[in-house]
């Protein structure tokens, strides 16, 4: 699960990234990720009792964050597992969802991007853009060729926004010859006519003008009440345009 969305009240010179380090920071980030994914989507939630959202998957994580200096609150976070830590724990957290095909053919390393999530207040290019500063921080020190993920659609219309959004995907954007995600539960059959037109999820769309790929069909993630597309971007595919975000040479 992953969301970010719309409008702020910040600006880029009160936010600063930091590498999210220790049991108290992981607490903070896991209570931001409770309170996006619960209080707006409903999501149902491990750890939801103590107001939190955590998983098996943290403890093996590189977790990094956005901090509005001025307030000292946590406003944006997202979580990293790289190939070495998903292979100590014997998948990706993706694999819950879909079936990776091609995934142990892809060269170079990779690094898997998920619980993505802004404060609402906070919600605009200038949080994102210092979040992803800090991930390409990441990305660059360890070199890694791939970062993939999955980016969610919400179902609470029934699916009407999910179809139209793989509508437009599928056009433009699917690319199954590097890697093909097939998912565990596929979304219910929803006849659209072609007409039909809804907006790309803001993340997803950024991860689409980045160059990134839907590699496959979405999954229904049922805990969450979104339809999770699969996302594979490698790096020497970057946009020039949108590069910079990365601090990435192309």
């Amino acid at each position: 699960m992953t969301c970010i969305a719309r409008r702020a009240v910040s600006t880029p010179s009160r936010l600063q990234a930091e590498r999210l380090i220790g049991e108290q920071a992981l607490r903070e980030a896991q209570a931001l990720r409770f309170r996006v994914f619960s209080h707006e989507f409903g999501a149902q939630l491990q750890g939801g009792e103590q107001g939190l959202d955590q998983d098996d998957y943290d403890p093996h994580c590189q977790h990094i964050g956005v901090r509005d200096h001025e307030t000292g609150e946590l406003v944006a976070t997202t979580r990293l597992l790289d190939h070495h830590a998903a292979q100590r724990l014997g998948r990706f957290y993706s694999e819950d969802e879909f079936r990776l095909h091609g995934l142990s053919a892809l060269e170079g390393p990779l690094l898997e991007i998920g619980r993505t999530c802004v404060d609402a207040r906070y919600r605009n290019g200038a949080t994102i853009g210092v979040l992803w500063g800090e991930l390409a921080d990441v990305l660059n020190q360890g070199d890694y060729r791939y970062l993939m993920g999955c980016a969610s659609i919400p179902m609470r219309d029934g699916g009407v926004q999910a179809q139209a959004v793989m509508q437009r995907l599928r056009e433009r954007y699917l690319c199954t010859e590097n890697l093909h995600a097939e998912p565990k539960t596929p979304l219910p059959t929803l006849n659209l006519p072609n007409n039909v037109i809804a907006e790309l999820p803001p993340l997803l769309k950024a991860y689409m003008r980045l160059g990134a790929k839907i590699c496959g069909e979405p999954c229904w993630d049922a805990d969450f009440q979104v339809a999770d597309v699969f996302i594979l971007l490698k790096r020497e595919d970057l946009c020039p345009r949108y590069a910079r975000h990365f601090k990435a040479a192309v």
